[in-house]
């Protein structure tokens, strides 16, 4: 995979860009979910941060959609990272305007990164040069999230231990910054060249959105493959309570904090990897290791809930993601290889706008429970609801499986 960095100009600084992006975020996420408990002790609010990072692509994807399908995708990344930049400086506001500000700042950062999604992942299959570079750098974006999750909040507990919150919330501004200037130097187009038809600038996001799904109908792939990222996001509001997890259960602080989202990052970078050694080029086998991902994520939210000390619910938390890497990188090649690039970005959005609805409503219910039935209690549930949605979705995909298997012995 890092051959491909070496080989590729573009691809690296695409990589870059997301290196620095997503460690300023988990630099301000470990930071916001300490502010907000320590501020309002409310393991509510607390579940809102994740909201605040999820909910925002819902409203947004339509529009984000049909912007990375309409317009130059380059530029977009590059206009959408400095606004990132002034909104993550409103973090610093908190002690002035109140807790809200923070909520403020980051639904607005997260509306702008509702952009940034559909817009890289339409545009890797046009700056790799071949199938194979594309499965390496699908799986090397993958893990990076995972990666700069598990060094980003273990960092951003010490850091912000270390030199308070707010330096960790200029970081993050910094590293949006640092992003704009890795985009503003990919030289190759990001997207393919379009039709008359296709190159229109007028943007409908439900019109555009519309398209989009007609074309994920006539396609069952497609469809199974935007289902897929459900199944995870059923249980993904449990994340949501990590923080809780860490300073009510087991009693520590930021750096407990910064610990148990720090794991969650380690087993998400090394999913996308193993992943992908497994799936190789079989659609059908992608498509299973993407059902029991999921529930081996559950069963393993299971031991973290009932572990008796941090360290083992650690362990259990970097497997369940481990599996959830899997499952989120696999589906999305699987969407890269599958749907057309003049469609892709919409396709893309669509998926991030599923799945983020998802993780929103069942973190602000994770919350909720959290608060009622204690956290523990709370991820059993959720666990348990997630196990069930994955046996539904191996079930619901046993015959598209059949079918991509047999075609395969056919060819």
């Amino acid at each position: 995979m890092f051959s491909l960095l070496r080989r590729n100009r573009d691809v690296r600084n695409v990589f870059g860009a997301q290196v620095v992006s997503y460690m300023g975020d988990w630099f301000a996420f470990v930071a916001l979910a300490g502010l907000v408990e320590d501020t309002t002790n409310s393991r509510f609010l607390v579940s809102l941060v994740l909201v605040s990072m999820t909910i925002p692509g819902l409203f947004m994807s339509p529009i984000a959609g049909s912007f990375a399908d309409r317009f130059d995708r380059r530029k977009i990344l590059v206009s959408v990272s400095v606004l990132q930049a002034f909104a993550a400086l409103l973090l610093l506001m908190h002690s002035v305007a109140g807790i809200w500000i923070t909520f403020v700042a980051q639904c607005i950062i997260a509306g702008l990164a509702s952009f940034v999604g559909p817009c890289t992942s339409a545009s890797v299959p046009n700056l790799t040069d071949n199938e194979e570079d594309l499965r390496k750098a699908n799986a090397l974006f993958g893990s990076t999230w995972g990666v700069m999750l598990a060094v980003g909040a273990a960092l951003g507990g010490i850091f912000a231990a270390a030199f308070g919150r707010n330096a960790a919330f200029i970081a993050n501004a910094v590293s949006f910054l640092l992003a704009t200037a890795l985009f503003a130097n990919v030289r190759r187009p990001m997207q393919s060249a379009r039709t008359e038809q296709q190159s229109s600038r007028r943007v409908r996001p439900l019109a555009d959105m519309k398209e989009a799904i007609n074309v994920a109908k006539k396609d069952p792939i497609i469809l199974a493959l935007l289902c897929s990222k459900m199944t995870f996001a059923v249980g993904a509001g449990i994340v949501s309570q990590l923080a809780v997890l860490a300073s009510n259960v087991f009693n520590v602080g930021d750096s407990g904090r910064g610990l148990l989202i720090g794991v969650r990052g380690v087993g998400s970078g090394l999913g996308p990897i193993i992943g992908a050694r497994i799936a190789g080029r079989d659609m059908a086998k992608l498509l299973k290791v993407c059902g029991y991902a999921g529930i081996i994520f559950a069963v393993c939210y299971v031991g973290a809930a009932l572990s008796p000390f941090i360290g083992m619910a650690a362990v259990f938390i970097a497997l369940a993601h481990l599996s959830g890497g899997a499952q989120w990188t696999l589906s999305t090649l699987g969407l890269q290889m599958t749907a057309p690039d003049h469609v892709r970005g919409r396709v893309m959005a669509g998926d991030m706008a599923l799945v983020s609805t998802m993780i929103g409503v069942t973190s602000i219910l994770a919350g909720i429970a959290s608060e009622l039935i204690g956290v523990r209690a709370a991820i059993l549930v959720f666990a348990s609801a997630a196990a069930c949605a994955s046996v539904v979705y191996i079930f619901a995909t046993a015959e598209i499986r059949k079918r991509l298997h047999t075609a395969q012995q056919q060819q």
